[in-house]
């Protein structure tokens, strides 16, 4: 009869996460995109009128 070996279990450590700080830009595009459509919309106004 062989004698089984006992498996040692290795403990494994836990990480801790670091949390990233979100940066908020994506309010500045959507403000750009809005005035380039405004020109856009005053460009179509003249060009009916004229």
């Amino acid at each position: 009869k062989k004698k089984k070996k006992k498996k040692k279990k290795k403990k494994k450590k836990k990480k801790k996460k670091k949390k990233k700080k979100k940066k908020k830009k994506k309010k500045k595009k959507k403000k750009k995109n809005k005035t380039i459509k405004n020109k856009k919309k005053k460009q179509k106004k003249y060009s009916k009128t004229k």
